[in-house]
């Protein structure tokens, strides 16, 4: 094996305990998601590709630290995520299918603590607004 698939094997392995550590292997659930969010800080990416966002977006809904990072265009936003590898980052789409791949991503970019909202992101937004309005 060379050192470079040496490298990548490595930190294959680093995410992947780490995602032990995590319940749920690192899918949260909605409580939980607000919770990281609202509590902890956490950087939210809605990674729905563009034919797949009704409504708005979480940036463009308000949500703190939230960023529209569509899969398609993944590595084009790669500048706005945290500089400090251990800022929780909560990926989100509307099945999970796009955020755990770009949770994967992260990962083998060395981000140790990346959540997926098991939940639909619309329905993340429309917590939010009713969470804002009250």
């Amino acid at each position: 094996m060379s050192t470079l698939d040496q490298n990548i094997v490595e930190r294959v392995e680093a995410a992947i305990a780490l995602d032990k550590e995590k319940p749920g292997l690192g899918n949260v659930d909605m409580e939980k998601g607000m919770e990281l969010i609202r509590e902890v800080g956490a950087v939210l990416l809605d990674v729905r590709p563009p034919a797949k966002v009704s409504g708005e977006n979480a940036e463009e809904a308000d949500i703190p630290d939230a960023y529209y990072t569509p899969y398609t265009e993944f590595t084009t936003y790669l500048d706005i995520l945290p500089k400090d590898k251990t800022t929780p980052i909560l990926v989100a789409c509307l099945k999970g299918w796009f955020a755990n791949r770009v949770m994967g991503y992260l990962e083998a970019l060395g981000y140790e603590n990346v959540y997926v909202l098991g939940a639909n992101i619309e329905d993340m937004i429309a917590a939010h607004k009713a969470h804002v309005q009250k």
